[in-house]
């Protein structure tokens, strides 16, 4: 009896062994172009001298990141002092951040729970909804959050007629305003890394621990949050990097009294009143931030698979 012909499977390493190059080029070069090239900009920017009507004089100076952390009078003639204010500003920025990572987290977890245990029709119902929000531009979203809150707008005129409260609630320029604009943005960062998890999940663990008397609080600590780990890790990146450069919402909702690190830069290059080297040395230094944030999470991750 003939033998079969035997079939060896062709790997896609060997396949497309030639290709690998012009393959990853393209890639490699937008990163370049539209990555490294402005950050090395904003990087050259950081370390030159401020010019008077706007722009920089070509000379190498440390002043813009002198000047961020040290105070030295109004002529530059005083001891240095450290100067609190963008320190404060930058503080500021964190917990801003941190908690409306953790707000998000709080209500993004359930949701991603909640749609991922959905059958399949009604699952994609429910993820088109958590992304129509991304069809409208960012800066309508916020205006509209802004109209919605303010001292005679709907929420506060729905709280007065209903008689739960007889003067409006004033929520613009508060942190709470820039809170819940946060959150509002970036709600389905969150939700979408998560419910990608749990949708991953083996739900038969569950009922094993069940079988075996665990308790609800001990499945959900011992045995989901540890599964889903992944997923929730990146979702706090995905709120807590954006959050902490926004802009809009500490400018349209926060107002002067709560300047956020993103309003500090902006305003560092609009007009001939901006200081170029220190905007550019701002954002070399929450760019280190964050890639603080990045690192330690591609150690934790690289940590847990070794």
């Amino acid at each position: 009896m003939a033998a079969s012909p035997q079939h060896t499977p062709t790997s896609s390493t060997s396949t497309y062994a030639g290709f690998g190059i012009p393959l990853i080029l393209p890639a490699w070069i937008i990163i370049g172009f539209f990555l490294v090239l402005p950050v090395g900009i904003m990087m050259i920017y950081s370390f030159l001298t401020k010019e008077f009507r706007g722009g920089v004089i070509w000379e190498f100076s440390l002043s813009a990141y002198d000047q961020f952390f040290f105070y030295r009078g109004l002529f530059g003639d005083e001891a240095p002092k450290i100067e609190w204010t963008y320190i404060i500003i930058f503080w500021r920025s964190i917990w801003q951040a941190a908690v409306a990572t953790v707000f998000c987290l709080i209500i993004g977890f359930p949701t991603a729970w909640f749609i991922a245990t959905r059958t399949g029709r009604n699952r994609s119902i429910w993820l088109f909804l958590i992304t129509i929000p991304y069809w409208v531009n960012l800066l309508i979203r916020t205006i509209s959050m802004k109209f919605l809150i303010r001292d005679n707008g709907p929420m506060n005129e729905l709280l007065i007629n209903s008689g739960l409260i007889s003067e409006p609630i004033h929520i613009i320029n508060t942190n709470l305003a820039v809170q819940l604009g946060l959150f509002y943005s970036y709600l389905p960062f969150m939700v979408l890394p998560i419910y990608a998890a749990v949708e991953r999940y083996n739900f038969a663990l569950s009922e094993a621990a069940a079988d075996l008397y665990a308790s609800r609080t001990i499945i959900l600590t011992q045995i989901i949050l540890p599964t889903v780990k992944p997923g929730i890790i990146a979702g706090c990146i995905l709120v807590f990097v954006p959050s902490l450069g926004a802009f809009l919402a500490p400018d349209l909702l926060g107002g002067a009294k709560n300047f956020m690190i993103g309003s500090l830069i902006e305003e560092q290059f609009k007009g001939a009143a901006g200081n170029w080297p220190f905007g550019a040395a701002a954002s070399m230094i929450l760019l280190s931030m964050v890639l603080v944030v990045l690192t330690l999470y591609a150690r934790q991750q690289t940590r847990e698979q070794g």
